[in-house]
């Protein structure tokens, strides 16, 4: 909120997700959108929804557009089906989405590599009807251990995000432990280390997680965090959230990695939801 302590927030590192705000722009427009509002850093849900392999001329365009404002890729999902949609990633559903993350791998990693993106994100995907969650499981650790080994060859981490059962009630990572036991499963089969929790506030709360007790129990394995205010899923200070009080708590932790701005502007331009931020606390250090 403005006037509020927000200063204090030099210490973290944001970044802002181009996939949830600055949508009222297009995609190769949204970068130098970021800029202009003084951000440094950004992170992106797999652009484009259709196709795990788009052609080259648009994976160029895009990055000639992050290039040329000055920003950071810090983040970037995997192919995960119809998101924003129905669908909550692709890795553990049978048949044709599995082979469709299958082929998005090297592609998304090789764009995260040509950015120096370290983190690359791999939503797990809904319960399939018919299908055992055994099976489902089974395909999914298959799929993440490749995805693992590739974000490893391209010097990245990748993350495993917890969402939350009130809006994606077929998704099976509906809590910190659940996430967690993921990362760690992978991290078994691959020996790399490199599957990292992703700890997403607004998920969490929206699940009635004790938030203090996630952090002090999981910070030492998380690889990213990402906030909304909750209820809503607008900008700090638009709920109740204590956000300002748990990015400090992520901190005494040891967390020192960045923190997504992933929330809904609300009923007004992109670039006027940053006003609870000071400027001087939105350029990465």
């Amino acid at each position: 909120m403005p006037g509020s302590e927000w200063g204090t927030a030099t210490e973290q590192r944001f970044n802002v997700n181009l996939s949830i705000l600055f949508t009222e722009l297009p995609l190769l427009e949204r970068p130098a959108a970021a800029a202009a509002a003084g951000f440094t850093a950004v992170e992106l849900w797999w652009p484009w929804v259709d196709s795990p392999t788009p052609e080259r001329s648009e994976l160029d365009a895009l990055k000639k557009a992050i290039e040329d404002a000055g920003v950071q890729l810090t983040g970037l999902n995997f192919y995960a089906g119809q998101l924003p949609g129905p669908d909550r990633g692709a890795l553990s559903i049978p048949g044709v989405e599995s082979e469709r993350f299958r082929a998005n791998i090297d592609v998304a990693a090789d764009f995260a590599r040509s950015l120096g993106c370290k983190a690359l994100n791999a939503l797990y995907g809904n319960r399939v009807e018919g299908v055992e969650a055994a099976e489902q499981d089974a395909l999914a650790l298959e799929n993440l251990v490749l995805a693992a080994r590739a974000a490893d060859r391209s010097g990245a981490i990748l993350l495993i995000e917890t969402l939350n059962q009130p809006e994606s009630p077929l998704y099976p990572l509906v809590s910190a432990p659940a996430g967690v036991a993921v990362v760690d499963r992978v991290n078994e089969a691959t020996g790399l280390g490199n599957a990292r929790f992703l700890m997403d506030l607004y998920h969490l709360s929206m699940n009635g997680e004790d938030l203090p007790s996630v952090i002090e129990r999981y910070a030492a394995k998380t690889g990213h965090v990402q906030i909304a205010d909750n209820p809503g899923r607008g900008a700090p200070g638009t709920g109740t959230l204590p956000l300002e009080d748990l990015l400090g708590r992520l901190r005494k932790a040891g967390y020192e990695g960045w923190v997504g701005l992933e929330y809904k502007p609300g009923d007004r331009p992109s670039a006027a939801a940053f006003d609870w931020l000071p400027a001087e606390a939105r350029a990465a250090r």
